[in-house]
């Protein structure tokens, strides 16, 4: 995947709607639309979020912005249908050794990764509403994001370990921080859901509010309230949190995007692949 065109024309995006000042003049929403099915992160989706980030943070009226999901589900994370054709490069066509693929592969995932650290790395506050299912990818961008909401029926699952690949968009580096090793660890390593009221208990969303569209409205009320205060203030306070944690976050992350690149195109992932295409339990052999 190449570098996102940071020069394109703004507000031109496949993967999410952007609506500034509708509820407050100071707040914009950045939803995601797909185009894949339930909001799935394609190849639209990690080029352009560096983009969008960039365009809010070059408008001197946005001063935080509420991101959500159209429809049921805020995301069900990685589109593996549309990313299927860069997966397949990845694998091995022969027996011959060829250590550049390593390097695409090491390439890919620092690429796809810029889409979820220019949340964190933005000028511009976040606050995520969650509806529905969060899963994978969209449990890496939430996790990106400032501050946190869920409906009652949201949902939560680091879900890359049943499809063969070790979480590597940023969850597994700022999770920790958020809710503990104990829970970071149970999660990535089952790939379990859990529900509004456990991801309140532990931190992971500050406020669960009875529907959709009580999530929305809560979390563009925080956004309100964070736009509301000093501008330079409000970047302040989130330049020192940030601080404290970012030297090792990009040393998760970096290791992680190494350990892919040796490890990615596994026997492993392939079957978890197929299974899920073909809707089977996976029969994994560790190859």
């Amino acid at each position: 995947m190449s570098t996102p065109d940071t020069s394109a024309a703004p507000g031109q995006y496949s993967s999410v709607r952007i609506e500034k000042g509708v509820r407050d003049p100071f707040v914009a929403q950045v939803t995601l639309i797909g185009p894949g099915p339930h909001n799935g992160m394609g190849p639209d989706f990690w080029a352009e979020m560096p983009r969008v980030m960039a365009e809010l943070d070059a408008d001197p009226e946005v001063r935080a912005a509420v991101i959500a999901g159209e429809g049921r589900n805020f995301s069900y994370g990685l589109d593996l249908m549309a990313m299927m054709p860069q997966f397949m490069d990845f694998l091995p066509q022969d027996k011959t050794p060829d250590a550049s693929r390593n390097e695409r592969i090491l390439d890919f995932v620092e690429n796809m990764r810029r889409a979820i650290d220019s949340v964190a790395s933005a000028k511009t506050p976040t606050v995520a509403a969650v509806q529905g299912r969060c899963i994978g990818g969209a449990v890496d961008l939430i996790s990106a994001c400032d501050v946190r909401h869920g409906a009652a029926d949201s949902s939560y699952s680091i879900r890359e370990v049943k499809v063969g690949i070790v979480a590597d968009m940023g969850s597994l580096a700022r999770l920790p921080h958020i809710i503990g090793q104990g829970l970071t660890r149970e999660l990535a390593l089952t790939g379990r859901d859990i529900d509004a009221e456990t991801a309140l208990r532990y931190g992971l969303v500050t406020h669960v509010a009875e529907d959709a569209a009580g999530v929305l409205d809560s979390a563009h009320a925080t956004a309100a309230e964070i736009a509301g205060n000093p501008p330079l203030v409000v970047r302040g306070t989130r330049e020192v949190l940030n601080r404290g944690i970012e030297g090792q976050i990009y040393e998760n992350n970096r290791y992680v995007a190494t350990w892919n690149a040796g490890f990615l195109a596994s026997a492993d992932m392939m079957e978890a692949i197929s299974a899920t295409l073909e809707k089977r339990e996976a029969r994994f052999t560790g190859r």
